[in-house]
């Protein structure tokens, strides 16, 4: 199935702006996490954590479930398929880890986020939570770049399903077994 013309850069319209926005509200958090983990300033410290519990309950996670989504839609109705190119089944397992790390992690962002807001944080109140949040944001910041990366140079690497529906394509009917390639293969 492929989406008409229109349809196709409406969704893929959607996922840029989803998951460019999801990378800008990393970013944010990232921000958000070294001011609260290095500031001196107590309301600053307070309004960093309180702020990344709500960048990350009404702008992360809002993103990251439209970007999965609208990746979904972008690949199951466009050539690229979603089981044809590594490089479509490894942004989505980017993107569905990432989703699920992300809800787990905004556990932590309450906790910490509740802890500012009940009293002033000083340097070893929930330390390791903090440095976590900051490592967390700056991992996830690395596995988003790694997932433009992808949909940029688009590597090469048909799936063993892509390759079957490659040979079909060109005429040559089913691939026998002994045709399969073994790998990832340029094409």
């Amino acid at each position: 199935m492929t989406m008409s013309p229109r349809l196709r850069r409406l969704t893929l319209t959607a996922h840029v702006t989803a998951s460019v926005g999801w990378l800008g509200a990393v970013a944010v958090f990232l921000v958000l996490a070294i001011v609260g983990l290095v500031s001196e300033d107590a309301q600053a410290v307070r309004g960093a954590y309180l702020a990344m519990e709500l960048t990350g309950w009404y702008v992360l996670v809002p993103l990251s479930i439209a970007s999965l989504f609208t990746g979904l839609a972008q690949s199951l109705g466009s050539v690229w398929g979603l089981f044809r190119h590594y490089w479509v089944l490894f942004k989505l397992l980017i993107n569905v880890v990432a989703t699920v790390l992300l809800l787990v992690h905004m556990q932590v962002v309450g906790r910490v986020a509740d802890a500012a807001a009940e009293a002033d944080l000083s340097g070893a109140d929930h330390f390791g939570m903090r440095v976590q949040l900051l490592a967390d944001a700056a991992a996830a910041l690395v596995v988003l770049v790694v997932a433009v990366v992808l949909s940029v140079f688009k590597p090469r690497g048909l799936t063993r399903h892509g390759w079957r529906r490659q040979q079909e394509s060109r005429g040559r009917g089913p691939a026998v077994r002994g045709d399969q390639p073994t790998g990832l293969t340029a094409h």
